[in-house]
């Protein structure tokens, strides 16, 4: 395993409301590692994952990522992240191709033609990049996400519900991904599919320990 990649949780708690979903939740993940956040809806699996990608604050604790010995708190690690969640909005009226070249521009980074098909090959969705999202199914929606999530080449790749809306095809496209991604990043899947936890090499199910 490379420590060059860490995921450092220190007793992280958050709650909804009166009710906590979690608390003194402490962990480390590895470069290499997979880990899995597994629960029944309503557990705050997705409440777990947005804390981690800093797009939720925790009510205590703390999240750190580091990379080559440079730590960034989740906020300020949206770079080094690829986020995939069904809640993850896409721009209807405009083509694939126009969303990626779209958020490719928001990160700072314009891709060559060429590298946006390679994106749209690797998600499935050779051949149909200039058509509009409007007529697109809600699995080709995510796998144009998987897409926008991989334009930075980041390191650490966070999925919750990584196969909603996805036929087996898709499920197969997801599998292949996280297969070559763990090899040299951080994965971390939300899932309440028991078959996503074979991908685990540390499993979290909310109020109880880490394995």
């Amino acid at each position: 395993m490379s420590t060059a990649l860490v995921l450092d949780v220190q007793r992280l708690g958050c709650a909804y409301g009166a009710r906590p979903l979690f608390s003194e939740l402490s962990l480390r993940i590895t470069g290499g590692q997979v880990l899995v956040i597994a629960g029944a809806n309503g557990s705050g699996k997705s409440t777990l994952i947005r804390v981690l990608c800093g797009l939720q604050r925790p009510q205590h604790g703390e999240v750190q990522w580091w990379r080559d010995g440079v730590m960034r708190a989740p906020a300020a690690a949206s770079g080094w992240i690829g986020w995939v969640a069904p809640d993850v909005q896409l721009y209807r009226e405009l083509t694939a191709r126009e969303n990626l070249e779209f958020f490719a521009r928001v990160r700072g980074m314009p891709r060559h033609p060429a590298e946006l098909d390679a994106l749209l090959d690797d998600s499935g969705l050779g051949g149909r990049g200039d058509d509009r999202l409007a007529a697109y199914s809600s699995g080709m929606q995510q796998r144009l996400r998987y897409a926008c999530a991989l334009l930075h080449d980041p390191p650490f790749l966070l999925l919750d519900e990584p196969t909603v809306t996805l036929d087996a095809r898709g499920a197969d496209i997801v599998a292949r991904l996280i297969a070559a991604r763990r090899r040299h990043g951080i994965i971390v899947i939300a899932t309440n599919d028991p078959r996503e936890e074979q991908y685990a090499d540390v499993i979290i199910r909310l109020g109880q320990a880490a394995r």
